[in-house]
């Protein structure tokens, strides 16, 4: 009997086995979208068209049919990519993966990924003065005719943000459309709003169809991100914008006279990067000068990375493509988007903000900030009782953060909450207390948010306030008998001293994937950002909440991103010939380091001065990025042999050069040597042998002029710069130095500094970075 009872017992483990197995199996045979790139130039002769080519390539490697489709290799196949990009997305299973990556003709397979949002008085505080944007533009119609495409969530047409007033026709190389659907037709496109499109077969092909009773499947924001950052880059002129009151004002977009197409391939589920892949390719056939791109994921290698490779295509066809680097500071090593052709925008703040005040019951007042504009309001000459209902332990307390269904009613009624920021939204945990019968709210910052302010359209009476105010309100509100507080709104306040402050949430370098390669490469305007909003979406983007606004006060990398990208569109207007690599130097070496209290930038984390890690070159000056003196130029067959000294593979490298004639010619000796307009140099051994960089400027400013170099000191190494003068004789001029950095004692940490050229008039600044790496 025992033998038997053992043998029964072992019976639900055997079957869990081979529950398992088989569970395993289904799952390795279940098909999933991947990005197949192929090597156009080999197209056999027997196809017309590459479509062809493509589907035949799928029926190839086939192994099963795929439930619910024919026995056709076109319905396997999501997308075909012609443009910025060669090749298809289809959906299949990992062995048929497999088998496609050794297929001819096809130079790399890339799994679906998912990447999501990087979620006023910015053109003031940059200083592009209505008559300074409108000079730009003035030259000729001609210069009207920038394209700005930007890749997110749709746009909210109806916003006088895309008003075409002033416009002339749309430009005659356009050759994008207005893609109907459900609320939005041709009649939303006008003069402003001169493209709009949607991708979603790589959603629908992973995640199912799209539930078309609550999202539209059209053009049309319903999240509201899109319309923000569309606005931001280029809106026209509203005046009276504002949000509740606040940041009262006319609200205009960096280019204000540049066109808007909208590529929406983002959704409810997310933004699926065979459908980023699409819109960039279309984008790019449709004729957009300028892309701005607030989304991210993970990083990859660069010839694994989607959108390092469509970026790519962009920039050979001379497209200037921004994108955000994330909100994942202040951790070290956390940015995204980090191929050289893109341009990593990070995040600052600005000089105006939204004071708002806590009063204790002991006198104490805490200063912090808010939006908050309601029926509810606390009356500054009561004091209400103040609860904080996390302990004293430093494992996080779900009450503390105030998240879904921790606070009782009996507990908070009545009461004015402290809530630890994290895990959950920072209005969502404003919502949490209302529902609890809460009168109020002290949102109070953790360490990993430090000091750093961000103000939001709260649904009660909430204020947020700094790591070191919160402990002081925690403190008081555990200690004194009957602890009490009450709270009072300030309104809009300009001239914050000190700014721009690096954002806390601001993701960081350096880059790992090359160290050489200085990123993000500039900061730009992203803390409490007004824009345009969908009518669609709420302030707080919360279902509960049912206000609805013309503008949105937004912060994140989301929004500096569409800075750029719309500065970039008034230097191609001013230089309609330059390059994407020499609008991004003008953007990087006449960018400034210091805030408006003439000290260094600082670290809105830690309070102390931010390094070229967190901000780069610098925060954007475009007035000065529009007559930057010298460029540095940087041509695709640069790019190719950065790419060569990273070690990529043939077959890796051809996911760049889409043509395999094309081969390393062996011109670089490190990714150092890439012209770019900061220099990062990296010491690997110890004792360390002189590294030696060449850089190559062209003159853009007068045809004769003299410019003559200043290098900063450093305790770890000399720096010499060979010539240390340059005398230009004519425009468009090349000429070349080098730098020779010899170590004299290695630094246990990097060492930050700079090289300038100047002329008199301006200065050409790059950051300079000195990394010993330890000996292995």
């Amino acid at each position: 009997m025992g033998f038997s009872s053992a043998r029964w017992r072992a019976l639900p483990l055997c079957l869990a086995l081979v529950a398992l197995q088989a569970c395993l199996s289904a799952c390795a045979a279940a098909p999933k979208t991947y990005i197949v790139q192929m090597a156009a130039s080999e197209m056999p002769s027997s196809f017309d068209f590459h479509h062809e080519w493509y589907a035949s390539t799928v029926k190839s490697v086939s192994s099963v049919q795929l439930e619910g489709e024919e026995d056709d290799p076109y319905a396997r196949i999501v997308y075909n990519y012609e443009t910025a990009f060669h090749g298809f997305a289809a959906r299949l299973d990992e062995e048929e993966a497999e088998r496609m990556a050794e297929a001819d003709g096809v130079v790399t397979v890339l799994p679906e990924t998912v990447l999501q949002l990087h979620t006023t008085r910015s053109p003031d505080f940059l200083g592009i003065s209505p008559e300074i944007s409108n000079s730009i533009w003035s030259a000729g119609l001609a210069d009207h005719d920038v394209v700005v495409g930007v890749l997110d969530t749709g746009i909210w047409p109806e916003s006088p943000s895309f008003s075409d007033k002033g416009l002339g026709p749309v430009p005659a190389k356009w050759k994008g459309l207005c893609q109907t659907g459900r609320g939005f037709t041709t009649a939303n496109c006008n003069r402003k709003v001169i493209g709009a499109r949607i991708f979603y077969n790589g959603y629908e092909a992973s995640s199912g169809p799209i539930n078309e009773t609550t999202e539209l499947k059209s053009p049309r924001d319903q999240d509201g991100h899109g319309t923000h950052t569309a606005a931001t880059a280029a809106g026209a002129p509203v005046p009276d914008a504002n949000l509740f009151g606040y940041a009262r004002g006319v609200a205009r977009g960096m280019a204000p006279r540049a066109r808007v197409a909208a590529y929406k391939v983002c959704w409810a589920g997310g933004c699926f990067s065979s459908d980023i892949l699409a819109a960039v390719d279309r984008a790019v056939a449709d004729g957009v000068d300028v892309l701005s791109i607030s989304l991210g994921g993970g990083t990859s290698p660069y010839y694994h990375d989607s959108l390092a490779i469509a970026s790519f295509g962009a920039m050979q066809m001379g497209v200037f493509v921004a994108c955000s680097g994330g909100n994942a500071g202040p951790d070290p090593i956390s940015l995204t988007n980090l191929s050289p052709w893109i341009t990593t925008v990070g995040a600052s703040t600005m000089d105006r903000d939204f004071p708002a005040m806590v009063t204790l019951g002991n006198g104490a007042n805490i200063t912090g900030v808010s939006l908050y504009k309601g029926r509810r309001n606390l009356s500054s000459q009561e004091q209400y009782p103040l609860v904080y209902m996390g302990g004293n332990s430093s494992i996080p307390d779900p009450r503390s953060l105030c998240l879904e269904g921790t606070l009782q009613p009996q507990e908070v009624a009545g009461k004015i909450v402290i809530c630890d920021r994290g895990i959950s939204p920072r209005v969502q945990k404003g919502q949490v207390v209302k529902n609890a019968g809460g009168m109020g709210m002290i949102l109070a910052n953790t360490q990993a948010n430090g000091e750093e302010l961000v103000a939001d359209s709260h649904l009660l009476p909430a204020v947020a306030v700094g790591e070191s105010e919160g402990i002081a309100a925690k403190k008081y509100s555990k200690t004194a008998a009957k602890p009490t507080a009450t709270l009072s709104f300030d309104g809009t306040k300009l001239g914050i001293r000190p700014s721009p402050v690096v954002a806390a949430f601001s993701s960081r370098g350096p880059n790992f994937l090359t160290l050489e390669i200085l990123k993000p490469d500039v900061i730009a305007p992203g803390v409490n950002i007004l824009a345009a909003w969908s009518g669609d979406a709420s302030p707080s983007s919360l279902s509960t909440d049912r206000r609805r606004v013309g503008f949105n006060i937004l912060s994140g990398t989301s929004m500096s991103c569409p800075h750029v990208a719309g500065v970039a569109a008034l230097i191609k207007a001013s230089h309609p010939d330059w390059s994407p690599a020499k609008i991004k130097s003008a953007l990087m070496t006449t960018a400034y380091v210091h805030d408006n209290t003439y000290r260094s930038l600082k670290d809105a984390a830690t309070g102390k001065a931010s390094t070229p890690f967190d901000h780069g070159a610098g925060h954007i000056h475009p007035l000065r990025a529009l007559n930057p003196g010298l460029v540095y130029d940087i041509g695709q067959d640069d790019y190719l042999e950065f790419l060569c000294v990273e070690n990529l593979t043939p077959m890796q490298l051809r996911a760049f050069t889409k043509n395999s004639s094309k081969t390393c010619k062996h011109t670089f000796s490190s990714p150092g040597d890439l012209n770019y307009p900061a220099i990062s140099a990296v010491f690997t051994e110890q004792p360390s042998k002189a590294l030696m960089v060449r850089r190559t400027v062209t003159n853009v400013g007068p045809p004769s002029s003299t410019y003559h170099v200043k290098v900063s000191e450093f305790k770890g190494a000399d720096i010499v710069v060979d010539p240390s003068t340059l005398h230009f004789t004519s425009s468009n001029q090349k000429l070349t130095y080098k730098v020779t950095m010899t170590t004299k004692a290695a630094q246990k940490t990097p060492e930050f500094g700079a090289l300038s050229w100047s002329d008199g008039v301006h200065i050409v600044r790059s950051p300079l970075v000195i990394t010993w790496l330890p000996p292995m």
